[in-house]
């Protein structure tokens, strides 16, 4: 898809590439972490799809909604979670967004949007197709976001609720990044149709397949999609491609990916931060610049990390608050 670049400013691209680099630099340090076993429970890194995460949620306004994956550290700190807090949780202390109990998978942050990350392969596509009707029924303009990978798009759910969403044309877009992996496995064995645009057809919206590796078609697709969706004109399915740069967890050996093709990703033209940076170049940015940008980013998960060390555990009655069900 051809980006009108006329629509985005170079201020509107520095921001996106802060964002791209805030995230690196997060996972970095989050596997740092966790190979020195300061981190509780699975970690999943979103490094290597960063473009997909910022370039949707610079579409968005501050008060829409979008849900996660367990993979959903790029998501919330795209939409504006604070590092600090989302370290300390990962590091279950009780200044994190979940006062330490929910843990990598589960950062919610209600006043930016953020309706939570989510454990469940495909769990938080429900969530997203509720709080879009909850925005439709009150006509306050705000639309819904919903990530997934390759590997939920098979779940029943996506196709209940994007019947819904058809027919009561709510303002819900649909994001697959396909990162190509569905845990341990190529995503591709186990998708009867490799068109995955293809599944919005018999509900009648768009599907947009767009290179998820390219933050500025990204922008554009998700632009569109939040506009129609604004306009009343129903839902939108996403199809990014991207690559999963890293294992499902930390500490997966990649025995199954092919020869080179990590490094392959990981290269200039294909590495979502590093094609962003020569764009950039050729917009007349200095390096200079850019190397500043880089190094705010890592000052800030510096930071976070220290800020999540001088926290405090929760204590133990804290389990027992905050307890719905």
């Amino acid at each position: 898809m051809p980006v009108n670049t006329l629509t985005i400013d170079i201020e509107q691209k520095l921001n996106m590439y802060r964002q791209m680099w805030l995230i690196r630099a997060f996972e970095e340090q989050a596997k740092s972490l966790f190979m020195k076993s300061m981190l509780r429970g699975a970690t999943h890194m979103y490094i290597g799809e960063e473009a997909v995460a910022v370039g949707v949620c610079s579409a968005l306004n501050k008060d829409d909604y979008i849900t996660s994956t367990h993979r959903g550290h790029g998501h919330c700190l795209a939409k504006g979670g604070d590092p600090n807090a989302m370290m300390a949780e990962l590091m279950g202390r009780k200044t994190g967004y979940g006062k330490g109990k929910g843990g990598s998978m589960h950062i919610a942050d209600l006043d930016l949007g953020i309706l939570g990350a989510n454990g469940i392969v495909g769990g938080g596509i429900g969530l997203a197709a509720g709080a879009a009707y909850a925005a439709k029924y009150r006509a306050d303009g705000r639309v819904s976001v919903c990530f997934f990978g390759d590997g939920a798009i098979n779940q029943g759910v996506f196709y209940e609720t994007a019947n819904m969403a058809a027919m009561w044309d709510l303002p819900l877009i649909y994001v697959c990044e396909r990162n190509q992996f569905a845990e341990f496995s190529y995503s591709n064995r186990f998708l009867a149709e490799q068109d995955l645009t293809a599944r919005a057809i018999p509900f009648g919206f768009p599907g947009v397949e767009v290179d998820g590796n390219d933050v500025l078609a990204v922008y554009e697709a998700a632009q569109e999609a939040v506009a129609r969706a604004r306009a009343g004109n129903g839902p939108t399915l996403l199809v990014a491609l991207t690559y999963r740069i890293e294992g499902h967890t930390i500490g997966d050996p990649l025995t199954y990916r092919k020869e080179g093709e990590v490094d392959k990703w990981k290269g200039a033209s294909h590495d979502p931060i590093l094609r962003f940076h020569t764009n950039l170049k050729d917009d007349g940015v200095q390096e200079d610049l850019l190397a500043e940008i880089e190094t705010e980013a890592r000052q800030i998960c510096d930071a976070a990390v220290e800020f999540a060390i001088n926290s405090p555990d929760p204590e133990l009655e804290m389990l027992w608050q905050d307890i719905y069900a």
